[in-house]
């Protein structure tokens, strides 16, 4: 334990995790979940990508005599993938106890820096001294992260080269989406090779998208949203204390707005903006303006000239118009780009990309800020434009402000309009895991044990009933391969597993709905307080709005 660790990080340290009743009674068993696996929509193309692995069967853990389970010393190892999550180090931790339990002379080696970390051959070996100070901790400092991909044939034959070297028997990686479809795809690799090495994935990842019919949650959506709530609230406190200012808050979700409508439920602040439903009702840019223009007015009228916007990180690639000036632009991007980049400077790239623009799209990007257009006239190291870096939360003030001071020029609003922009992201990723977050990931690292020791290759765990106390939650294991579906990637048709969008008919959303028009005007916030991790279980126990309503 480190000397100068604060004391609720002692504390935490202390803390077991709960798991499912059936790990405490050292008598497990892999069996089949019972109905057959769902077919992909793409069938056909992932048969054919992984013939190795393609339709196998879901697995749980049920309570038997442990048959078929691997029970010599094995070598394990383990790999952080893609952004920090709360509760990879409680996956590590898992692992670990379940492994020594089974043999006491199983080792545990951490692969460093993510997977380019398994083609160098990076290591650090997992010790019950190593683990101890990161029990229950947030971050993936004990090995680190890193976004590279095993894919290339070179790779994957360093990959190869590296755990045979390591003598590793198997290899489990933490991670979301992208991650895990790599991990199907070193295990059809292995498998061809006839290397002997399985791969078992975990699903990470803060934005809540990794989830289906099986695999109920994400790990680290808990913390992350309970994490962003409490700001958030901490924000409409401050509003309705200051009564002068209109805060808009971007929140982590790019793909999907998961974060930003748990947040909503938690909260209730006056506008959430919900990607998935703007683009289903095709609105534009000045659409949403519109509504937040009219939340401004109809709260000033009310005596309350200040509010809280909510607004998902993805917003901008949603909308009808800004979404079809992206797909022009990208265009000019692919065939203009040596060109574009010619000019001396960003006054000349602008009237380049004017000239080859459509009409629609030359007039929206003519609509944005100067410092809009020119992340716009730029792309990555992998030819996309850096959308990422797209201000939504100061584009939305600018473009309001504009229209405000229309509407107090023609004599149609009378209050004062003081917007701040903020950006809740980096401040959710590492924190100490919530309970749940906690008892999930410890009891997902004990599951991938138990499916490697099953000789499982080509599977995600997961843990479902999660509504319910841990110790009646189920355990198991869903074939990667079922998960996977084709899309255009970079030019290229690719597998991967789909991201699960905000469900308009959802319990979740349906919520959110009937009740955001009394939002609007009100000052009906909630204050949910930050992560409580001691005291009554309706408190310290308490899940995410979007798993109770989803699985109540």
């Amino acid at each position: 334990m480190s000397d100068n660790a604060s004391p609720l990080q002692k504390h935490r340290y202390t803390y077991q995790p709960r798991v499912p009743a059936l790990f405490k009674s050292g008598k497990v068993t892999v069996v089949e979940h019972g109905a057959d696996p769902e077919v992909p929509v793409d069938a056909a193309d992932i048969k054919a990508l992984f013939p190795n692995t393609f339709g196998k069967k879901v697995v749980r853990l049920a309570e038997g005599p442990g048959e078929g389970l691997k029970s010599d010393a094995l070598t394990i190892g383990v790999v952080l993938s893609g952004g920090p999550a709360p509760g990879g180090h409680n996956c590590i931790a898992g692992l670990y106890d379940a492994l020594v339990a089974a043999n006491p002379k199983s080792k545990l080696l951490g692969f460093k820096g993510g997977p380019k970390g398994v083609i160098d051959g990076s290591v650090r070996e997992i010790t019950a001294e190593v683990v101890e100070p990161y029990r229950n901790t947030g971050g993936f400092d004990i090995i680190g992260s890193g976004r590279d991909k095993i894919e290339s044939a070179e790779d994957l034959a360093k990959c190869c080269e590296t755990l045979k070297k390591l003598g590793v028997q198997a290899l489990v990686v933490i991670g979301g989406d992208d991650s895990n479809t790599n991990a199907a795809i070193l295990a059809e690799h292995f498998l061809a090779q006839k290397t002997g090495v399985q791969v078992i994935g975990l699903p990470k990842t803060i934005d809540g998208d990794m989830k289906n019919e099986i695999i109920e949650s994400s790990f680290g959506f808990d913390t992350a949203a309970k994490t962003y709530a409490h700001l958030v609230a901490n924000v409409c406190r401050d509003a309705m204390s200051s009564r002068k200012y209109t805060h808009f808050i971007k929140l982590m979700g790019r793909a999907a707005s998961h974060v930003a409508l748990e947040v909503a439920l938690q909260v209730q602040p006056n506008i959430t903006l919900i990607s998935e439903e703007i683009k289903v009702r095709k609105l534009t840019l000045m659409d949403v303006v519109a509504q937040i223009v009219d939340m401004v007015v109809k709260r000033s009228e009310a005596g309350r000239n200040y509010g809280v916007v909510v607004v998902p990180e993805g917003l901008l690639e949603f909308l009808t118009d800004f979404e079809a000036l992206l797909k022009d632009l990208n265009h000019i991007h692919k065939t203009e780009e040596e060109v574009l980049q010619s000019y001396d400077t960003d006054e000349d790239r602008r009237q380049f990309v004017h000239s080859k623009l459509p009409a629609e799209s030359s007039k929206v990007y003519s609509s944005l800020p100067d410092d809009i257009q020119h992340v716009l006239l730029r792309v990555d190291k992998h030819g996309n434009i850096p959308v990422s870096q797209l201000e939504t939360e100061k584009l939305l003030i600018d473009l309001v402000k504009l229209r405000i001071h229309e509407q107090k020029r023609l004599g149609k609003f009378k209050g004062s309009f003081e917007p701040l922009g903020h950006f809740f992201g980096y401040e959710g990723r590492c924190l100490a895991p919530s309970n749940f977050d906690a008892d999930y990931c410890y009891a997902l690292g004990q599951t991938a044990s138990y499916l490697i020791r099953a000789g499982l290759t080509g599977y995600t765990a997961f843990i479902s009933n999660l509504a319910a106390a841990p110790e009646d939650w189920i355990a198991g294991g869903v074939p990667v391969t079922q998960m996977l579906n084709m899309e255009l990637r970079k030019g290229k048709m690719k597998p991967v597993i789909k991201k699960a969008l905000v469900e308009l008919d959802a319990a979740p959303f349906k919520q959110f709905e009937a009740n955001r028009s009394k939002w609007l005007v009100e000052d009906a916030y909630k204050f949910a307080g930050p992560i409580q991790y001691y005291g009554p279980e309706e408190v310290s126990g308490v899940i995410t709005e979007t798993l109770r309503l989803e699985r109540s």
